[in-house]
């Protein structure tokens, strides 16, 4: 088959590899008909080489038919149309009953210290072949595939895998009361979509900050009100401009959805940039232990939100010693709530919004469609934000 292998920093090409086979009585094997590039893929792309190995097959935003079963896979059947949610969980451990399914006990990269599996995203998360492939072994199929009905185009469920549920709990996270204000850090897929939920679960005001004219113009036709990052002086300007909208205290939620790519850290974007020039198992310690992250959309949140607040954190960050302003979010008795999405956590709740109406928007949520041969260009693209970039689905 044809995948998307990641070959080094910046450096992914489509390679023909060995088709999968079933391993295990609850695996499933699904021949793929759409799949996302996330910016948690650009992670890998750069940021996040040291922990990735020449061969790794990309991509966890997948959805197909499937191909194969194992014996013990009774909830699907050969020819189900199915969305791959991009964490592994069983569905029957101590995490999973509390809805925790980014936790599984079972699938826990626990040599790592991390919680559950991953498809297509480093040795931290089990090193699982991922789904910018044209086949892709599913494990824990006996939980983890979601049935979609046949009939709407791929786009209509696609986003189940993770913009959907990703977005749904930063935007439950954030816990904003009804008619309440939240800002939304970053305006890419997660952000835009959770700036979608908020709206659509009664927020009163949502407001938007990216950098990225495409963006900002996408977000404001659907309501949002928008700042432009760049068109300030100083991050305590946006602050002020924003807190002058909420009657001068804050809003009553922030969501970073920008997370270790903000801009506006060069001492953290040079110890990035450092892990480039050094060995793999050297680079991957110094992240591991001495790494920090840009955090700039963070602090500006714990900045922007009012007194007694909740910063709701779904950028992904990947550092381990990050500097927080303890003081500061102690003082404005912050909640803060953050983590990988639990993507079948919050499924019963989405589906109805897709199977009538579109009220999220999700049929025209991507902005680009391009074969799967066509990825590395895709992926130099979606880095750069050229050409409109927002969302991009391959069709193997």
């Amino acid at each position: 088959m044809r995948a998307v292998v990641w070959h080094g920093r910046r450096d992914v090409q489509v390679d023909t590899v060995p088709d999968p086979t079933i391993h295990e009585p609850t695996d499933a094997i699904v021949r793929v008909t759409s799949s996302g590039l996330c910016g948690s893929d650009l992670h890998l792309y750069e940021v996040l080489a040291p922990f990735m190995t020449s061969g790794d097959i990309l991509g966890h935003e997948p959805m197909g038919i499937v191909e194969a079963i194992g014996s013990s896979v009774t909830n699907i059947a050969v020819g189900d149309r199915v969305v791959i949610p991009f964490n592994i969980s069983c569905g029957h451990c101590f995490m999973c009953d509390q809805g925790l399914q980014s936790q599984c006990e079972t699938t826990q990269v626990s040599e790592q210290g991390c919680g559950a599996a991953l498809f297509g995203y480093t040795k931290l998360y089990g090193q699982v072949p991922g789904g910018q492939a044209e086949l892709l072994r599913v494990p824990h199929a006996d939980y983890g595939p979601i049935k979609v009905p046949d009939g709407p185009a791929d786009d209509r469920f696609l986003f189940l895998s993770d913009v959907l549920p990703t977005a749904w709990q930063a935007v439950q996270y954030a816990a904003i009361p009804k008619g309440g204000t939240v800002a939304v850090l970053g305006l890419g897929p997660i952000g835009d979509m959770s700036a979608r939920i908020a709206r659509h679960l009664g927020a009163g005001t949502v407001f938007g900050v990216d950098l990225v004219a495409e963006r900002l113009a996408r977000a404001k036709s659907n309501g949002v009100e928008v700042f432009d990052w760049s068109s300030f002086d100083k991050p305590a300007d946006l602050v002020e401009a924003i807190k002058a909208q909420t009657g001068g205290r804050g809003p009553d939620a922030v969501i970073d959805a920008v997370g270790m790519e903000a801009h506006g850290s060069p001492i953290a974007k040079a110890s990035h940039a450092a892990t480039a020039v050094l060995p793999g198992t050297v680079a991957a310690k110094l992240m591991r232990k001495a790494g920090t992250d840009r955090l700039a959309a963070l602090h500006l949140a714990i900045d922007l939100v009012r007194r007694g607040g909740t910063v709701s954190v779904i950028g992904v960050y990947g550092a381990m010693t990050d500097p927080m302003p303890m003081m500061t979010m102690f003082d404005k008795q912050i909640q803060l709530r953050m983590g990988q999405a639990n993507v079948r956590r919050w499924v019963d709740d989405i589906m109805p919004l897709l199977v009538d109406d579109d009220p999220l928007g999700v049929d025209t949520f991507a902005t680009h469609h391009v074969a799967l041969a066509d990825a590395p260009s895709a992926y130099s693209m979606f880095q750069a934000k050229s050409d409109g970039a927002i969302k991009i689905v391959f069709q193997p």
